[in-house]
């Protein structure tokens, strides 16, 4: 784990892979969205992405991070030439916050809440949020409040109130109960006002496209994110013939675990963490 930016990859390679799908899939793409396994403001070379991807498509950037560097002046300008930028706010505690997302030692919360104050204050585009809470960690009236008020001094198009939907990474880590949900709806509605919060507590729709050779983009996209089993088999129809036995098949090799929450089976890549199932 680390704080320090640096380019991983070669920024043209990435980017020009990423302009080749664009245009192949020009009609079907309303976003570029940056949401690495990891956090995308690590990466030095995302402006240049950003930058190159937009000049040659004139499509919009979306950027999804934990907000924990943005008190840094480079993230604060790569992130100028996004379109949409989405802040990760799950607490305005210092120790629930490191109990929920585990951040850097060298990290401590005030900074970064101070540099998600000083980003909003200069962003042109459009600054959304998500809030993610966990039964018993942060589910408290007082809490939703202190959050909630924290970003209303924001300069926030909307406010997204989310729950655990793919396989945490900690046992304890549980969606909170629907009073808990409507309590912070409307705790959250009433500090920002009337349209301006938007429950996430349903799972993602199924991914459309499936770009370039089959098995490569199961891995890279359970690697970022657990894909529902279901989810799997319904993309690789007409991609493979057999999508069941390529997925099991990636499952025997242990390059995908199938991993149990909520009672349903998520196909993960080899870092997922979960009790398999059958």
């Amino acid at each position: 784990m680390s704080v320090e930016r640096k380019c991983f990859y070669d920024w043209r390679d990435v980017a020009g892979e990423v302009v080749d799908f664009v245009s192949r899939n020009r009609d079907s793409v309303d976003y570029v969205t940056f949401v690495p396994d990891g956090e995308p403001t690590l990466d030095a070379c995302m402006g240049r992405i950003i930058e190159f991807v937009k000049g040659e498509t004139g499509v919009r950037v979306a950027v999804l991070t934990n907000a924990s560097l943005l008190w840094m002046e480079d993230v604060c300008r790569d992130l100028e030439q996004a379109d949409v930028v989405s802040v990760k706010v799950d607490s305005v505690s210092e120790r629930v916050w490191r109990r929920i997302n585990r951040p850097h030692p060298s990290l401590v919360l005030e900074r970064v809440l101070d540099g998600i104050r000083e980003f909003s204050s200069s962003y042109k585009g459009t600054l959304i949020s998500e809030t993610m809470f966990v039964r018993g960690v942060n589910t408290d009236k007082g809490v939703y409040r202190d959050i909630a008020t924290f970003l209303r001094g924001l300069r926030l198009s909307k406010a997204y109130i989310s729950v655990p939907i793919r396989t945490p990474a900690e046992s304890f880590v549980e969606p909170p109960t629907e009073r808990e949900l409507v309590e912070a709806y409307e705790e959250f509605q009433g500090v920002l006002g009337s349209g301006r919060v938007e429950l996430l507590n349903m799972p993602e729709p199924p991914p459309r496209l499936v770009s370039g050779d089959p098995v490569a983009w199961l891995l890279n996209t359970c690697a970022v994110h657990p894909l529902r089993y279901g989810e799997a088999v319904e993309a690789l129809v007409g991609r493979v013939e057999d999508p069941v036995g390529l997925i099991e098949g990636l499952v025997r090799e242990n390059l995908l675990l199938k991993t149990e929450y909520g009672g349903q089976c998520s196909s993960l890549g080899t870092l997922g963490v979960g009790s398999e199932c059958g």
